[in-house]
């Protein structure tokens, strides 16, 4: 059965093909063009159940990664996040957040091992 990952990045390009790298992985992937919207479609009770992984920028338009993944962790305090930017020091706007930071880009077999990954070590976890 495919885990369900939110995927939040304003960049449609990027957005679409990490879209088809992880739904090719047998994952279903809802996409979200910006952390607003994101948090919108987290009010769904049943994606919020399914959910085993969010993907997100760092920078977007409105709210920014950091403020975005602090009401993650409000809401979903053990959800694996993987925060990915072109900056290699916005690591350090997530510390104790317990999140998972690569710098773009990231290859296509390494976000898949990556999805896979997180998504496994949430099995049997609630949010």
């Amino acid at each position: 059965m495919p885990f369900t990952i939110l995927l939040v990045d304003d960049n449609a390009v990027q957005a679409a093909t990490r879209k088809a790298i992880l739904t090719y992985s047998g994952q279903h992937v809802v996409l979200a063009s910006d952390a607003g919207r994101a948090l919108e479609l987290l009010e769904d009770a049943e994606l919020a159940r399914g959910l085993r992984l969010v993907i997100t920028d760092h920078l977007m338009p409105g709210i920014k990664g950091p403020q975005f993944v602090a009401e993650l962790r409000q809401r979903f305090p053990l959800l694996p996040i993987m925060v990915l930017s072109g900056l290699p020091d916005a690591e350090n706007e997530y510390t104790g957040m317990n999140v998972i930071h690569r710098v773009k880009p990231i290859a296509p077999e390494q976000l898949i091992q990556l999805a896979q990954s997180l998504c496994s070590d949430t099995l049997g976890r609630t949010a």
